[in-house]
C-alpha cells in the first residue's frame, strides 16, 4: 500500500522526532497500566482484607433468639439458584464466657461445618498451632486468647453459657485471623458440638456465603429473598452493612477512570499537534506527491497510517514500562514484614485495554492532520514554495 510505504519513510527521514512522539505515547501508556495496576491491586487487597475471607451473603433469622431449620434443603435450593454463588458454608453461634483457673473472658462459640468453612475463611490455613478441631467438644481459639490464659495445646476449659450451664472443651490449636477482635473472641468447634451444648437440635445460625463477584453481592441478596421466599428470614449482603467499605472502593475506581481519561487525552492532544507540524514539514513531500497523482485519500492515508504505527509502537513502549515499573514498586516498596506494601496485580484485560486505547487515540489524533494533508493544494505548495 502506497500511503503505508510513504508513511514509513516519513518515520524513517526524522527518527529524532518519531521516537519523541513514540516515547511520549510510551510514558503515556505506563502511567496507565502503573496507576491501573497499583489501584486494581490496591483494591484486591483491601477486599481481601476484610471481606475476603469472610461472608459475603448471609441469611438469618430475623429473630436473634431464633434457628434456621430447614438448613440443609434451603442451602442446596440457594445453590442451585444462582450460579454466581463461590462457596456455601453454616453455623451455629452462642455467646459465652471462658473459664480457666480464676481468669473469665466473653466468648463467641461458632460451631462451624468445619468440611466446608474453608471455602470462605480459610481456616486451615490460619491455624498457627495445633490441629483442627476432629471430635466434639474440641475446640480451636485464638492465638491472643490463648496466650492471655495462659494455655497450652491439650488443656481443658470451661464454657459458661447463660440460662444452660457449664461445659468443659479440649483445647487443639489455635488461629489467627490477623483480627484483634475476631482473636479475642471466636472459639471455633464443630457444628456438633455447639448443637449439643445448645440443645437445639439440628439447626444453624447463618447459612454464610461467598459470590464470584463482591460487588454482585447487594444484586445476589435480592434474587435469594425470593428463592428463600420466607418472612422469618433475613438476608444480608456486605455492601449494605460496609456502605463506607464500599464508597471508598467506588472512589479508588472512579480516580484510576479519571487519571486515565486524562492520560489519554494528553496522548491525544500531543500526537496531534506533533503530527499538524509534520503536515507543514512535509507539505513540499505532499505537494510533489499530488502532482504526481496521489490522491487526496491517499494523502489522508499517510499520516492516518502514521498514526497507526507510532500508537502500535508507542503501546507496546508503554505496556513494557508500565509493567516494569510495576514489579519494581512491588519489589522495593515493602513492609515490616518484607512483603509488597501493595500486592502486584496484572490484569491481561486490563492491559490489552490500555494498549488497543493507545492505538485509537493515537489514530484518532492522526485526523486533523490527515484532513489538513488532503486540503493541501498542489498550486498553494508552488507558490509557498
Amino acid at each position: 500500500m502506497i500511503s503505508l510505504k510513504i508513511a514509513l519513510r516519513f518515520l524513517k527521514s526524522s527518527k529524532a522526532q518519531t521516537f519523541l512522539i513514540v516515547l511520549g505515547i510510551s510514558v503515556g501508556v505506563s502511567v496507565q497500566v502503573f496507576i491501573g495496576s497499583l489501584i486494581q491491586g490496591l483494591q484486591k487487597d483491601l477486599v481481601d482484607s476484610t471481606i475476603g475471607n469472610s461472608s459475603q451473603v448471609t441469611v438469618v433469622n430475623v429473630d436473634d433468639n431464633a434457628y434456621i431449620e430447614d438448613y440443609m434443603t434451603l442451602s442446596m435450593q440457594i445453590e442451585d439458584s444462582n450460579e454466581d454463588i463461590e462457596n456455601l458454608t453454616y453455623s451455629l453461634n452462642t455467646p459465652g464466657t471462658l473459664i480457666y483457673n480464676s481468669t473469665t473472658e466473653p466468648v463467641l462459640l461458632r460451631g462451624m461445618e468445619l468440611n466446608t468453612v474453608d471455602g470462605i475463611y480459610d481456616l486451615s490455613g490460619k491455624v498457627t498451632s495445633g490441629r483442627m478441631p476432629s471430635a466434639d467438644y474440641e475446640i480451636i481459639i485464638g492465638t491472643s486468647l490463648f496466650d492471655k490464659f495462659n494455655l497450652s495445646i491439650g488443656d481443658n476449659v470451661l464454657l459458661q453459657v447463660p440460662l444452660i450451664g457449664e461445659t468443659s472443651l479440649t483445647i487443639v490449636g489455635t488461629y489467627d485471623f490477623n483480627v484483634s477482635t475476631i482473636n479475642d473472641l471466636w472459639i471455633i468447634s464443630n457444628i456438633t458440638t455447639a448443637q449439643t451444648i445448645l440443645n437445639s437440635g439440628d439447626v444453624v445460625s447463618n447459612i454464610e456465603m461467598q459470590v464470584k463477584d463482591v460487588f454482585m453481592a447487594n444484586e445476589i441478596a435480592v434474587d435469594l429473598q425470593e428463592v428463600v421466599a420466607n418472612s422469618n428470614y433475613n438476608i444480608t449482603d456486605w455492601e449494605t452493612s460496609n456502605a463506607e467499605l464500599l464508597s471508598a472502593l467506588t472512589a479508588q475506581s472512579s480516580s484510576s477512570y479519571l487519571i486515565q481519561v486524562f492520560v489519554t487525552i494528553s496522548v491525544i492532544l500531543g500526537i496531534t499537534s506533533v503530527l499538524a507540524i509534520t503536515v507543514i514539514q512535509k507539505s513540499r513531500q505532499i505537494g510533489i506527491l499530488k502532482a504526481m497523482g496521489i490522491k487526496d485519500s491517499q494523502a489522508s492515508l499517510i499520516f492516518l497510517s502514521e498514526g497507526f504505527i507510532l500508537g502500535i509502537f508507542g503501546a507496546i513502549g508503554g505496556v513494557l514500562l508500565g509493567l516494569g515499573l510495576a514489579f519494581t514498586f512491588s519489589t522495593f516498596a515493602l513492609d515490616a514484614n518484607g512483603e509488597p506494601v501493595i500486592a502486584l496485580f496484572i490484569d491481561p484485560t486490563f492491559i490489552l485495554i490500555s494498549a488497543l486505547v493507545a492505538v485509537f487515540s493515537a489514530s484518532t489524533a492522526s485526523i486533523i492532520p490527515a484532513r489538513k494533508s488532503s486540503k493541501l493544494s498542489v498550486m498553494e505548495v508552488i507558490k509557498n514554495g
